[in-house]
């Protein structure tokens, strides 16, 4: 396998990270601080006019036609300069939903979306659910025409600031059934429908959507009725692999930060980076780098394979080595920085915090190796 990006992802790479470089870092997180939605608006229409908000929506849709390495490319940048802008939220996970589940509906919100006019959000995860992609609580019944919905979702990412809600309820069978599992547009100032904004630990701002009887038309409901659980997980671990790509950025990030402060910082008439025992925990870090990298371009590939439980060894198993990989190396450049690593005036200390919510987003790694269990775990598909 070739793993040199071509001339247009190299393109991309570059373009990528010089517009991260230019807005993001400390200045970024900054400007996220003062917005009441989570996307700083500039930086958001910037990624419109690069053509970020479009990329990876396929052409036939309008978009275009960005892959999953281009995905992991421009996450990879992401989490480099940690953006916190919900390019996740607001773009992949929802396009890649309506991509497997209604592709005509997808279609329609494209252009909207690629020039930063629209900004869509999946609304899926519930109180207790504990990471259980089909635990659906929320449920919608039949009246007359349309459709009523009620229930509570958190943690909606892009949630504050999307004006096109996509939500999961049951519609058929048991709170923990795959069948059943349906997904409804809905208006974003819907009667019954309340939302309410917060900021997570590290920085984001997502949302809690409260449904209380939520009337909508027939022509609300998004694909098949009860036929949405293969589309949400696939979207699910399409954002999984993403956010693997961000925390190899970030972990990236981290590595060179202490590297640096090591080479500058004086102490017993020397550079801290004369230290041996320092210089192999760098070391360290750099291997788990890589192991994250390694892993995190297996879980890209592995959206392409049509084996569904193979995507799904792949995605456990990178999910859990750049969780490690990050929780590794952010522990150890905290650690080396000192008391200001953990400082709001450093960027590792907002980078450990974003890699510390990256190891619980879409799975901790309880959830991934017992999904790796319960498929046969690496050794039964590599030994095939």
């Amino acid at each position: 396998m070739n793993f040199e990006y071509s001339d247009e992802q190299a393109l991309l790479s570059d373009a990528v990270t010089r517009f991260v470089s230019d807005r993001y870092g400390l200045a970024g997180v900054r400007s996220a601080a003062e917005t009441k939605d989570g996307v700083t608006a500039a930086n958001w229409q910037g990624m419109a006019d690069m053509g970020l908000l479009g990329m990876p929506f396929p052409e036939q849709a309008g978009g275009f036609g960005g892959g999953p390495v281009e995905t992991q490319i421009v996450m990879e940048a992401f989490g480099r300069g940690h953006v916190l802008d919900p390019w996740v939220g607001g773009v992949l996970l929802p396009g890649a939903l309506l991509s497997a589940l209604d592709p005509a509906r997808l279609t329609e919100l494209v252009p909207d979306v690629a020039t930063g006019d629209l900004v869509l959000a999946l609304a899926h995860e519930e109180d207790g659910a504990r990471y259980v992609t089909a635990q659906v609580v929320t449920n919608a019944r039949r009246c007359g025409n349309g459709w009523r919905l009620s229930g509570r979702k958190v943690n909606v990412l892009a949630g504050a600031a999307a004006n096109r809600l996509f939500v999961t309820a049951r519609t058929a069978g048991a709170e923990a059934d795959e069948d059943g599992i349906s997904v409804f547009e809905v208006p974003v100032d819907a009667p019954g429908l309340s939302r309410t904004a917060y900021r997570q630990y590290d920085g984001q701002t997502v949302a809690a959507l409260t449904l209380d009887d939520v009337s909508l038309p027939d022509g609300a409901l998004v694909g098949d009725e009860g036929e949405a659980f293969s589309a949400l997980e696939l979207a699910l671990d399409t954002a999984t692999a993403a956010i693997c790509a961000e925390a190899v950025g970030a972990t990236e990030t981290m590595l060179h930060a202490t590297v640096d402060y090591l080479k500058t910082r004086q102490q017993f008439g020397g550079p801290l980076s004369r230290f041996q025992v320092l210089q192999h925990r760098c070391a360290e870090m750099y291997v788990a780098v890589e192991q994250a990298r390694s892993m995190a371009l297996y879980a890209a590939v592995s959206l392409g394979l049509e084996d569904r439980d193979e995507r799904r060894r792949a995605i456990s198993a990178a999910k859990v080595q750049c969780a490690e990989s990050a929780r590794f190396a952010g522990q150890n450049a905290v650690q080396m920085h000192g008391g200001i690593g953990v400082t709001d005036e450093l960027l590792v200390g907002h980078l450990f915090r974003r890699t510390t919510m990256i190891e619980r987003q879409f799975g901790d790694a309880g959830h991934h190796l017992a999904r790796l269990d319960r498929l046969g775990g690496l050794d039964n598909q590599m030994g095939e």
